[in-house]
């Protein structure tokens, strides 16, 4: 039987985010401790991967005090370590590799491997323990968009993924096209708030039946010909309210593509529970509008806290558990992928 009393550090440093939490059984989160680099990356408009890295080395093992202090747990009782090993910015994950692999070491305790995807699709459970399996699951973040057959814990099966731009990474270059500043999702989503989307729209991607392949470029590209004219060359002439009812209409387009994608797919398959994971699982329209086709396409939404979307070392520690439980330990010489 499994020892569900299991504690185990969780460490991530895929992007531009300092993570260290502490999870005990794969469910119960002792700490959760996040430091951000968004005022450091904001005045150079995006991620610099070198300056990331250096934040990392300067910011990794007090945000580990911290959440080891927090959990109120001494680094001796950890039963392992579970680090981010894939995917993100090679000298970022480097990082966190290495003081897992150090930890580890001297603590005469094994090291986990984590895909940084995988967890973000066990995010959903680990803030609602309800949420059985199978489950679609809907992972939306800077880098991915894709809909997954969710088996278990660690058994997944791609059903749709992008063609070209994810959903994330289209909210970030419009909000820097519109010079909104990071993060660009919530910084859209706000400016949506006060805009009409009917005065902007914009087209959705063709949807045939049985492909679930999302695609954003052509979207990205339509808003910027809104702002800077056919030849994309032209200077920022929109008004503020004009900004906003771009954001607005840009804004509904993905999500009527996210929902419309997420609800034919759980249909074909007969799925009655859907969760959603990744940064811009955090989107409040999104989330709104995919719990109302869930009511009237039958299925569930399943939504972890907007904690849990953004990168964070808890469901890194989450997933972890369960591949020790599984016996995938990796080997000091496990390499980051990026």
């Amino acid at each position: 039987m499994p020892d569900t009393g299991l504690s185990l550090l969780g460490i991530e440093t895929s992007c531009d985010e300092t993570a260290a939490a502490v999870v005990t059984g794969g469910k119960r989160i002792l700490s959760n401790i996040i430091r951000t680099q968004i005022d450091i990356h904001a005045e150079y408009g995006g991620v610099v991967p070198e300056i990331a890295s250096r934040e990392h080395i300067r910011s990794l093992l007090p945000v580990i005090e911290a959440a080891l202090e927090e959990a109120g747990i001494e680094a001796g009782n950890l039963a392992a370590v579970a680090v981010t090993q894939t995917p993100g910015l090679i000298g970022s994950l480097l990082v966190g590799l290495a003081a897992a692999k150090g930890a580890a070491l001297a603590l005469g305790i094994p090291l986990v491997a984590v895909d940084h995807l995988e967890a973000h699709i066990y995010a959903a459970r680990l803030a609602r323990p309800e949420l059985d399996y199978p489950y679609l699951c809907l992972l939306a973040s800077g880098g991915h968009t894709s809909l997954v057959w969710t088996e278990s814990p660690l058994r997944y099966r791609t059903i749709g993924e992008t063609v070209d731009d994810a959903a994330g990474e289209a909210f970030d270059k419009v909000a820097s096209l519109l010079e909104l500043g990071l993060p660009g999702g919530p910084a859209v989503e706000r400016r949506a708030r006060q805009g009409d989307p009917k005065r902007s729209p914009f087209p959705r991607p063709k949807v045939k039946a049985g492909d679930h392949r999302f695609s954003f470029s052509g979207l990205k590209t339509a808003v910027l010909y809104r702002v800077r004219g056919q030849d994309g060359r032209g200077e920022i002439t929109l008004t503020e309210d004009e900004i906003s009812d771009v954001c607005a209409g840009f804004q509904a387009a993905v999500v009527d593509s996210l929902v419309d994608h997420t609800t034919r797919a759980a249909t074909e398959l007969g799925a009655r529970r859907v969760a959603i994971g990744g940064g811009v699982a955090a989107n409040g329209p999104l989330r709104e509008a995919l719990s109302a086709a869930g009511s009237r396409n039958g299925f569930d939404l399943f939504a972890p806290p907007l904690s849990l979307c953004t990168d964070n070392a808890a469901m890194i520690a989450a997933l972890g558990y369960h591949k020790l439980q599984a016996g995938e330990i990796a080997p000091l010489d496990v390499d980051a992928i990026p």
